[in-house]
């Protein structure tokens, strides 16, 4: 289970839970017409249709026992091909030798089979705690994601994701919740003697917004989309959480408060030339 500290983090309350082209798809947003009810879609409708979009994010080594390492969540975006998850639920550097694979499993068909595809890193910003995989083979269906306003404080929002990954059989599991905040982080401070211009460009780049989530989340779910009821479109990418005491209070005594990534800034990366 990935406990690594975000970089976004600059309180010591705040810690991480534990970017072409493809075959043109259809996206969820074309599948949500007839399940809107009143001012919100119908939620179970809304995960059925979800469900293939989110996947697990892993390693895979043939040796390995278990051989698939769950790390995190992660869903499809943009074309079909393209995978959106926390910078931080990549393996550590080294990880990858003797044969593991960076891979990740959809749930395919009437009967959700989990089928391992293997990806590669596209675009990383370990800055806003973002990386932008590409999934090798047949695209799969994307989800919409929202515009860069819809994001709005009281809006009632679902988490999607693998709280503490096989503990629960790797099931998709979902948290209802409202956003209780839009307030503004700081990107970390270089030290002088590491400043380059590299680095002086991010330091303009100043401070963006991160959303607080009155909802509760778990390791497992980082990476996770953060779906808006009224759209049904991704409004954040669920990264940290409100904890007190240990790190094992998360499990037993959770704070009921997470933070994610706007989902504009999952837009400037697909759109960033590399």
């Amino acid at each position: 289970m990935n406990w690594a500290s975000n970089n976004l983090n600059r309180r010591s309350a705040l810690v991480a839970l534990t970017a072409l082209s493809a075959p043109a798809v259809s996206s969820v947003a074309d599948e949500l017409s007839a399940s809107k009810a009143g001012d919100q879609f119908d939620l179970p409708a809304l995960i059925r249709r979800a469900r293939s979009s989110v996947l697990l994010v892993g390693t895979f080594g043939e040796t390995d026992s278990p051989r698939f390492m769950f790390r995190g969540t992660g869903f499809v975006a943009a074309r079909g091909n393209l995978v959106i998850t926390n910078s931080h639920v990549l393996p550590e550097a080294g990880a990858l030798a003797g044969g593991r694979r960076l891979v990740v499993q959809s749930a395919t068909g009437s009967s959700g089979r989990w089928v391992l595809r293997e990806v590669e890193v596209l675009k990383l910003d370990r800055e806003r705690d973002l990386v932008l995989l590409k999934v090798l083979g047949d695209a799969l269906l994307p989800l919409p994601l929202a515009g860069e306003q819809v994001a709005q404080e009281g809006k009632a929002i679902a988490i999607l994701g693998f709280p503490v990954g096989g503990a629960l059989g790797f099931s998709l599991v979902t948290h209802r919740g409202i956003i209780s905040s839009i307030a503004p982080i700081a990107l970390p401070q270089s030290a002088a003697h590491a400043l380059n211009e590299k680095s002086i460009r991010k330091l303009r780049e100043g401070s963006f917004n991160i959303l607080q989530l009155d909802a509760t989340a778990y390791p497992g779910n980082s990476g996770g989309p953060v779906l808006d009821l009224e759209t049904g479109a991704v409004v954040g990418v669920l990264n940290m959480v409100l904890i007190k005491g240990s790190r094992e209070s998360a499990l037993t005594h959770p704070t009921g408060i997470s933070y994610a990534i706007p989902v504009d800034l999952v837009a400037k990366l697909l759109a960033r030339p590399d």
